[in-house]
């Protein structure tokens, strides 16, 4: 079994300012909005399209909520599925949620019903908080899961008055959907529940390192979402590592830009978790815009900006960005996909901040890799591993460790590494060997310890930083009745890193188009997950026992974009 190397050779690179282990609190994350809330209740905690709420409003509305969810019959270890945009309600219902002893299981409000309807029966969630929205589509799998209650907000509930009322028309213009909802004894209106429920919730004793905080689902190589159990101390460990590699940042003086979705655990981690434990400001949007961005940046004195390289490609091409004064920002933190050394380079142009670009998974709360931000930063690498995370390239065909610059999967280990997968034993076991976490990514370490990935082992695409299981998109393909064969595949694309493409062959007598499989892919699947791109055949390439040839699929892919670069 693998062991540490003997010298860890990234901690040489490491300045003084960062530690290379950490004693972390072992408190509740709910512990630290009490805490902001006692010590400075009047201190903004979050900016929401022209409405603040503070430490104190926040923990105050999180309390009514868990009381609520006692009330409903919510105990410890209940999980409780959160379906919204970035949002107040967001925040206070994540806490509440916490505060009652409950699990937090998010949910993409891009899911539709199928993908919903996994899992919310996979994770038992006994009460949901969901959008107007896409209540439509949880009243449509309440029956089939354990859900009992659903409470519905609306964009409008923490809008400044004047927006308030304008929002609906401009809600119904955009999306077309005005939902009638019929609330009952199971069926609630976020503002009333908090309204009527008891202002404190009841006391619920729990332990930070044992005790679960949330489910993060994930998808994997059966192309089934399983759930990530992450205990509260797994997510403060995480943060707190976040926060003392930002070394420079002031305790209560930055300002974070949460565009990133809270229902991603990236975006959970920097933006929300990290804004509280650090009594910062959040500046939440609902959506990722690139003029709302500029403006909120330049309007609100944004200094942190966690996001995916798609954002900032975004923004340095928009039009007017010229026109805004972005020069706040201090440290822009990218993950979810590669960055580009163009983009990085010409957004700090713009900035005059830093954006460095790091490394992490779902397993691991998420981040495990990072640039410095003020240091040496090679092009290509993920950067070192944070304190306390421990990396080893595994080289199993020769069952020991590779020697620097030689490729293997990237082992880790850490206070951040998941539990294991929610009523996944076999799953768990395979990915959690002897403390070690067994990642899936090829790379290699250099001789001074930086990190490269190179490959996955896994088929995963991650396209503007969603990850994106082709197994999942295969199966919805092949349940249409045109479609004998398919496989699906990252392609590289300019914008968001990689787009899916999928390769068909249509059984024998019948005919189906392009569009048509569009339109039946937008009815089964989340928008960022559909095939931009199809190519038909006759067959596809096989094995001999008739597995297809997924890598030759890709070595014709890279031969086309040779092709496509050498023509200009």
């Amino acid at each position: 079994m693998p062991s540490i190397s003997s010298a860890r050779p990234w901690l040489k690179q490491y300045p003084e300012e960062i530690p290379e282990s950490i004693q972390y609190e072992k408190k509740t994350l709910p512990e630290y909005l009490k805490e902001g809330a006692e010590e400075e209740p009047n201190k903004e905690l979050l900016h929401f399209m022209g409405k603040t709420m503070t430490f104190g409003e926040v923990y105050k509305a999180a309390c009514a909520f868990a009381a609520g969810l006692q009330k409903l019959g919510v105990h410890k270890g209940d999980r409780v599925a959160i379906m919204l945009a970035n949002t107040p309600q967001s925040v206070i219902s994540y806490y509440g949620t916490l505060l009652a002893g409950g699990v937090v299981v998010q949910t993409n409000p891009l899911y539709v019903e199928r993908e919903l309807e996994h899992q919310l029966i996979d994770s038992e969630a006994k009460v949901m908080i969901c959008l107007d929205l896409v209540y439509p589509k949880v009243q449509a799998v309440q029956k089939k899961s354990k859900l009992e209650h659903v409470v519905v907000t609306k964009i409008k509930d923490y809008l400044p008055f004047v927006k308030g009322l304008i929002y609906p028309f401009i809600q119904k213009k955009n999306t077309g959907i005005d939902p009638d909802i019929s609330y009952g004894n199971t069926t609630h209106n976020f503002q009333s529940f908090l309204r009527n429920a008891p202002k404190m919730p009841t006391p619920v004793e729990v332990a930070p390192d044992k005790d679960l905080a949330l489910l993060q689902y994930t998808g994997g190589t059966t192309g089934a979402a399983k759930g990530v159990m992450l205990t509260h101390l797994n997510l403060v460990a995480n943060t707190t590592q976040c926060s003392q590699w930002m070394y420079n940042m002031k305790q209560g003086e930055e300002v974070i830009l949460c565009a990133l979705p809270f229902f991603h655990v990236y975006g959970m981690t920097v933006g929300m978790n990290y804004s509280v434990m650090e009594r910062s400001k959040m500046v939440i949007l609902p959506k990722f815009d690139t003029t709302q961005t500029l403006k909120a940046i330049q309007s609100q004195k944004v200094t942190i900006f966690p996001g995916a390289p798609t954002m900032y490609v975004g923004l340095i091409h928009d039009e007017n960005v010229n026109k805004y004064d972005l020069s706040s920002i201090k440290v822009c933190i990218s993950g979810s996909a590669p960055l580009p050394l163009e983009v990085q380079q010409r957004f700090e142009q713009l900035t005059g901040g830093k954006l460095s670009e790091g490394f992490g998974l779902t397993e691991a709360s998420p981040v495990t890799h990072f640039n410095l931000m003020w240091g040496k930063r090679p092009p290509g690498s993920i950067g070192l591993p944070w304190p306390d995370t421990d990396v080893v390239v595994w080289n199993a065909e020769a069952e020991e460790e590779a020697d620097p610059g030689e490729v293997g999967e990237l082992l880790i280990r850490g206070p951040q590494v998941m539990q294991g997968y929610w009523k996944r034993p076999e799953e768990t076991a395979s990915a959690l060997q002897n403390g070690w976490l067994y990642t899936g990514d090829m790379g290699y370490m250099d001789e001074e310890g930086y990190f490269y990935i190179v490959d996955r082992k896994k088929d995963m695409i991650i396209a503007g930083g969603f990850n994106i299981y082709p197994r999942e998109i295969e199966e919805v393909l092949y349940e249409h009745e045109a479609v004998k064969e398919a496989v699906a595949m990252g392609i590289p694309d300019p914008y968001r890193g990689e787009t899916v493409k999928a390769y068909i062959v249509v059984k024998e007598g019948q005919k189906v188009t392009e569009k048509e499989l569009d339109q039946y892919c937008r009815s089964q699947l989340a928008s960022y997950k559909i095939p931009r791109k199809y190519e038909f055949r006759e067959e596809l390439p096989k094995t001999m026992v008739g597995k297809v040839l997924r890598r030759a699929l890709q070595e014709e892919e890279k031969e086309k974009e040779k092709e496509r670069q050498k023509s200009g």
